[in-house]
């Protein structure tokens, strides 16, 4: 079984930044093309940022602009930097591999204070 391990949520007022981490096993990162989505309460999971493996991005409408997405391939981690957060970007948010076989982190949670 294939952990990803996610940190970085947590706590912010409106206009402030957090950056998320995901880190993952070696054998699987380098080749896999890797999401962010998110589930805000009450609401279905969806989709916020993506990078291909030869280094394309793309992002939700919601979050152009204020989100980047990245990858560390040293250090087998991908990164969602998220700034000028705004109250509607609260949610668990959630990283993904995808290599043929999909893989989820365990989830972190990001509250934006209004």
């Amino acid at each position: 079984q294939v952990h990803l391990v996610e940190s970085g949520g947590g706590l912010v007022q409106a206009g402030g930044s957090l950056r998320l981490s995901c880190a993952a096993p070696s054998r699987i990162f380098s080749g896999s093309h890797m999401s962010w989505y998110r589930q805000p309460p009450g609401k279905e999971r969806e989709f916020v940022a993506g990078m291909v493996v030869n280094g394309v991005t793309k992002y939700a409408d919601a979050v152009q602009g204020r989100f980047t997405i990245s990858r560390d391939n040293a250090k087998n981690t991908m990164y969602l930097q998220m700034d000028s957060l705004k109250p509607e970007d609260a949610a668990i948010y959630y990283c993904q591999l995808r290599n043929g076989w999909i893989y989820w982190g365990q989830g972190t949670q990001v509250t934006v204070s209004s």
